[in-house]
């Protein structure tokens, strides 16, 4: 697939449609794939932050989640077709995984929070099947009792909501012991599925003001959404 370099970061230029076709392929192929959904605090932690470089650099699928990568991409002189979220691909491969009979381990969030969201797929897509659900913790003296409980409930597809970097860290790692084929770190998904944070509005989300609507529900992310002005003053620095 193609792909583009941001500040250092590989974004592929995906869509739904191709994206999963390609999820679609290695589900039958068997293998390892990490998938991580770039956005613009991705790129921003990734400057200072080696490891994480290095493992979003390494993975099998980059998808451009968010409309800052698409503005940049712009501003680069290149182009990717469809901002690709997260929050989207998560319902997007658990209605290919109901189709195709694969089982899905949510691991991650505050306690209760991924039954409730795993619940809430199942309503939605009612073949799909919850191998198991587990908050757990990305503390790396648990990842042996973790990676032990998620192979034993034999799951095709794996997804993590520790949030960046510490989501795709924790699947880099434990890669070589995880049986699974497919693995994407999550963020707040699962919170949002589960109705503990709302999403904004659709027309915020296709203005790209989604961040705008976090900040004004949850003041206490302010650090975390300044990473989107910096992000913008990097790409415009780059360009000079």
């Amino acid at each position: 697939m193609n792909s583009i370099s941001i500040l250092g970061v590989r974004v592929d230029n995906v869509t739904y449609e191709t994206a999963l076709a390609q999820i679609e392929t290695w589900l039958r192929a068997g293998g390892f794939h990490q998938i991580a959904t770039v956005n613009p605090e991705f790129v921003v932690i990734a400057q200072t932050n080696p490891d994480f470089l290095r493992v979003l650099n390494l993975t099998a699928l980059n998808v451009p989640d968010g409309v800052g990568l698409l503005w940049a991409a712009r501003q680069l002189g290149a182009s990717l077709f469809e901002r690709v979220t997260g929050q989207e691909m998560v319902q997007r491969i658990a209605e290919l995984a109901a189709r195709r009979g694969e089982k899905i381990f949510c691991l991650g969030a505050r306690a209760g929070i991924a039954e409730r969201a795993a619940e809430k797929l199942k309503e939605r897509f009612r073949d799909l099947e919850i191998a198991g659900c587990y908050a757990g913790s990305p503390a790396v003296e648990e990842e042996q009792r973790i990676v032990e409980r998620i192979n034993e409930s034999r799951p095709q597809i794996l997804f993590v909501a520790y949030g960046p970097p510490k989501q795709e860290l924790w699947i880099a790692r434990n890669a070589p012991r995880l049986r699974v084929k497919i693995a994407m770190g999550v963020g707040g998904t699962f919170d949002t599925l589960a109705g503990v944070a709302p999403r904004a509005p659709t027309w915020m989300q296709r203005a790209g003001f989604e961040w705008t609507y976090r900040l004004i529900r949850e003041p206490r992310r302010i650090k975390r959404q300044l990473a989107i002005p910096y992000f913008m003053w990097l790409i415009k620095t780059r360009r000079t």
